[in-house]
């Protein structure tokens, strides 16, 4: 088949039939662009809750704060998938919004912990509290063990997303 999709003659080839095995993986796919699609919409309101001009990329460094403490920018960066300069601009901006601080690394001085304000994690808090109780109104039908179940599912898919 050449590059332009054609057979040679000019016409179009017919699209190739996905094998059966590969259906599940195809539902995957769908399913995980409809989620991430409204998740991307959903962390802008996150992001606008916790502080109104809160850009929603930077939502998820709040939340590994507030569940890990304190880590070094490039810690940070790897963990969300970006380049330094991206990330140390995010956290200018985390720092003129007063919402995290950095402190020397008591392991190496040279280096610096970013850690959350007094106020960031408390405006976290408070968003994470109302979004598990949103998660626990809308999942009030699955069992809990499902919960765990799909949680446990988005970790390992997260893990091996990281590698």
């Amino acid at each position: 088949m050449h590059e332009d999709g054609n057979n040679g003659t000019g016409e179009a080839t017919a699209p190739v039939a996905p094998r059966c095995a590969d259906q599940e993986f195809l539902a995957l796919e769908r399913e995980l662009t409809v989620l991430l699609r409204r998740a991307r919409a959903s962390q802008g309101e996150m992001a606008r809750e916790v502080h109104p001009d809160l850009e929603p990329a930077a939502y998820g460094l709040l939340i590994r704060l507030d569940e890990q403490g304190g880590r070094r920018a490039t810690e940070l960066a790897a963990y969300i998938g970006v380049g330094k300069a991206t990330m140390s601009r995010q956290l200018r901006a985390l720092e003129d919004l007063g919402l995290i601080a950095r402190e020397p690394d008591p392991a190496d001085g040279r280096a610096w912990l970013v850690t959350l304000t007094d106020e960031g994690r408390g405006r976290v808090g408070r968003v994470r509290e109302a979004r598990r109780a949103r998660y626990v109104s809308q999942l009030a039908h699955w069992d809990r063990r499902e919960v765990a179940e799909l949680a446990r599912l988005l970790h390992q898919l997260n893990d091996m997303a990281e590698k």
